[in-house]
């Protein structure tokens, strides 16, 4: 075993993301994260960790209270698990969090703070671009205009991130090189630079754990290992799928074209592999 803990297992993303300890780290994090846009300066945990709402839902989710340098406060969710439906499950949660600041009475005139979810996938999904970050808010689809800055959805697939050490020139990317190899790394790289990463190493040392978050560990390192199993054999099979459809309809494409320009249907046929049937119906 490695001298770091894996992050994405549920002790490593807790110890990381979840812990008053790690607010110097979280906080940098975020600040690299919101590059440009926020600036926080405290943050708060909401829950230590959400309920699961339902017997298949093992994820956990910390909702954390952001100040930024103007008094703004936002609240972010972090999220690292994979579970099914996920986009449609992240969508709730980040709505069920703008929801559960209502207030009674009619003096309250919805003044709601901003929600931010920030997913970590250690795997690839199928039902999103393939790129390493994702960002979605609503938007004015005619202006192409950003309509409210109170909803954020960030996805970051980790297996599309694939830049080394030496090519993470932002505090950002170094975090995400960090997060990405920290179970394999044998020292914390730009520690000597940047005390976040002096602190990070720190807190993620596999010795630190005590005897009962140690037995966790393992156990999470078991089903973490069958999850990433399960989840790139999922995504090869959509990739495939995808490819077999995508050819289908390029022969499709090509049948009606021939088809216009008067080619006899056993010769369309022949070099689309359609059917005379298919090709009678375009």
């Amino acid at each position: 075993m490695g001298k770091f803990i894996n992050p994405f297992t549920d002790v490593g993303f807790k110890r990381i993301f979840g812990q008053e300890v790690s607010k110097p780290v979280l906080i940098a994090f975020l600040n690299a994260l919101l590059a440009e846009e926020r600036t926080i300066v405290e943050v708060k945990f909401l829950d230590k960790e959400q309920v699961a709402l339902t017997s298949d839902d093992r994820s956990l989710i910390y909702d954390i209270y952001c100040e930024t340098e103007t008094g703004e406060h936002i609240i972010v969710e972090m999220q690292n698990k994979y579970q099914p439906y996920f986009k449609k499950r992240s969508i709730y949660y980040l709505s069920r969090s703008i929801v559960e600041q209502g207030e009674k009475g009619r003096e309250w005139n919805y003044d709601i703070k901003a929600v931010y979810l920030v997913a970590f996938l250690n795997f690839r999904m199928s039902d999103i671009s393939d790129e390493f970050r994702t960002d979605v808010a609503l938007m004015d689809m005619k202006q192409r205009t950003l309509f409210s800055d109170k909803v954020r959805l960030i996805y970051l697939q980790l297996p599309y991130f694939t830049k080394e050490a030496d090519e993470c020139s932002t505090v950002f990317e170094r975090f995400i090189y960090v997060l990405q190899h920290l179970d394999i790394l044998e020292r914390m790289p730009w520690a000597a630079q940047n005390s976040v990463f002096e602190k990070l190493a720190s807190i993620a040392e596999v010795a630190s754990l005590d005897k009962e978050e140690r037995r966790q560990y393992d156990e999470n390192i078991r089903a973490y290992r069958d999850t990433n199993i399960v989840m790139e054999g999922q995504f090869i099979e959509g990739e495939r799928k995808g490819r077999a459809e995508g050819k289908q309809e390029a022969n499709m494409e090509n049948a009606r074209r021939m088809k216009a320009d008067g080619m006899p249907t056993e010769l369309i046929a022949k070099y689309t592999g359609l059917t005379s049937d298919d090709i009678n119906m375009l």
